[in-house]
């Protein structure tokens, strides 16, 4: 932990007439790092923060890494449990990550990344760009109405499009109204209708009617769809309904096309950040929040070849 914050925990503990436990060594800071799942994009950002922080701080950095396992129970577990080890920095990889961690801790320094919208997953009003308490990070919110202006491209003559997300995910509610308000300012003449879940045991029933009822389907980031994507799959190909994806690693899973960032470049902007706060004293409360700075758009060619889908010349091959 950076001595600032170091300071701030030790006098609120002491303000209370609690033990504060023992600070790191000089120059050596433990990190702990909380991934919701295990799937290619969260992996990605983990990796590509590691690798930095590895870089810029060698042996000086170590690392407790943890996976929850998607269930909401295990972030606060993991979480707790760095908070009583009095870890230096908490990574914490998705949104109900972060929210655990938020709630878990006001001194401890905490940067989330692959996590979509801040203002709604940390309920504050006015947003500026900073957070204004211990935590900051990195959004994974590729610019939503070009991926609008995607399912326009690729699907012109559609008359039902059908957006699929998880209704648990607040980030996923965010995308869904940017997406439907783009549609609406690109002069979109299809009808759109929401398609949610609640979790795993009733995705197959609702992707089945929105497979039956929709001429293509857009995912948004959504960690519960990117865990099942092959069960999407497994419905919306035999049906021929192309999907949308917001990014990678659902599309790679169920997807035709998706205008994605890169989740390691991600992870690194945001190892950036911690390196800032461990070894210079940033103060996380006034760091923006920040975004990757490629997007790229990709196309799975298997799938638009059995639909017979014409790609332009400026997708590359996922």
């Amino acid at each position: 932990m950076n001595k600032k914050w170091k300071m701030m925990a030790l006098m609120g503990l002491a303000a209370t007439g609690m033990m504060a436990s023992a600070v790191s060594a000089e120059g050596s800071y433990k990190i702990g790092i909380c991934q919701l799942t295990q799937h290619e994009a969260l992996e990605e950002a983990t990796k590509g923060f590691q690798d930095y922080v590895s870089e810029k701080l060698g042996d000086q950095g170590t690392f407790d890494v943890q996976n929850a396992s998607g269930e909401l129970s295990n972030c606060v577990t993991v979480i707790n449990a760095f908070v009583s080890e009095d870890v230096d920095l908490i990574l914490a990889n998705s949104t109900p990550v972060l929210q655990a961690a938020a709630s878990a801790t006001d001194s401890i320094p905490v940067l989330g990344t692959s996590v979509t919208d801040y203002p709604a997953a940390l309920d504050l009003d006015n947003w500026t760009g900073v957070t204004g308490s211990n935590v900051s990070g990195t959004s994974d919110c590729a610019p939503l109405q070009q991926q609008a202006e995607m399912v326009m491209e690729l699907i012109p003559d559609a008359k039902e499009i059908g957006i699929l997300y998880c209704s648990a995910e607040p980030n996923s509610r965010y995308q869904t109204d940017i997406i439907k308000s783009s549609l609406e300012e690109l002069g979109c003449t299809a009808e759109v209708k929401e398609y949610t879940f609640t979790g795993t045991d009733d995705i197959a029933s609702v992707t089945t009617t929105a497979a039956e009822n929709c001429d293509v389907i857009y995912i948004p980031t959504d960690n519960t769809a990117a865990s099942n994507a092959e069960l999407i799959n497994n419905i919306c190909e035999p049906a021929e309904v192309p999907v949308i994806c917001g990014e990678k690693g659902v599309c790679e899973g169920c997807g035709i096309a998706t205008l994605t960032i890169d989740y390691y470049e991600l992870g690194q902007i945001t190892g950036e950040m911690a390196v800032d706060i461990l070894e210079n004293g940033a103060d996380v409360s006034q760091m923006a929040v920040r975004q990757a700075e490629q997007v790229k758009k990709c196309y799975v060619p298997e799938r638009c070849e059995k639909l017979g889908i014409s790609i332009p010349d400026d997708y590359d091959e996922l």
